[in-house]
C-alpha cells in the first residue's frame, strides 16, 4: 500500500537509501551511459531506476532530501570534456537541474562542474549510485545530503 506524500517515482530501495544517508553523504543520479555497476564494485549501493529520466527522479528526491547548506556547492555535474567544450556543446539538462534544485531549496544553489574522471572517482566514494534511463549528454548529477533544521 502506498504512503501519503511520497513521490511514486521513488522505489522502496531508493527511499531506504535516502533515509540511510547521513549529513555529507552523496548520491549520484547517473545517466543511461554511466558505468554504474563498475563504479559500485568499489562500495556505493547500486539502485536501478532504468525507466526514469533524471529530472523526474530529481523532483521526487528533492521533495525529501535536504541539500548540505555547509558547503559552497551541494550539487555537482560532470564537466564537458575539452573536445565538447571546443564545440560549445549545449547542456540544457543543467538548466533543468538548476531550476529543480533552486525551487526545492527556495534559493539559488551553486552547481559545481567536476572533471570527468574526478567525477567517476567521486562517484566511487558516494553512498549510492542510481542508474536511470536518462539519455541527455552530461546528465549525471551528484547531490550532497544536508540536515533538516528543527523549527522552534
Amino acid at each position: 500500500m502506498p504512503l501519503k506524500h511520497i513521490p511514486k517515482v521513488l522505489s522502496p530501495d531508493l527511499l531506504h537509501v535516502l533515509s540511510s544517508m547521513g549529513h555529507g553523504d552523496e548520491i549520484v543520479l547517473a545517466d543511461a551511459h554511466f558505468p554504474t555497476s563498475s563504479v559500485c564494485r568499489s562500495g556505493p549501493k547500486e539502485v536501478r531506476a532504468d525507466g526514469l529520466d533524471i529530472p523526474t527522479l530529481l523532483k521526487g528526491i528533492m521533495k525529501l532530501l535536504p541539500l548540505d547548506a555547509y558547503v559552497p556547492a551541494p550539487v555537482a555535474v560532470m564537466e564537458l570534456v575539452d573536445s565538447d567544450k571546443a564545440k560549445n556543446m549545449p547542456t540544457p539538462i543543467w538548466h533543468t537541474y538548476q531550476q529543480i534544485v533552486d525551487a526545492a531549496e527556495g534559493k539559488n544553489i551553486h552547481i559545481e562542474k567536476v572533471e570527468r574522471f574526478k567525477f567517476y572517482d567521486r562517484a566511487k566514494q558516494a553512498f549510492a549510485v542510481v542508474h536511470t534511463g536518462e539519455t541527455a549528454q552530461y546528465g549525471n548529477i551528484i547531490l550532497k545530503k544536508g540536515i533538516i533544521v528543527p523549527s522552534d
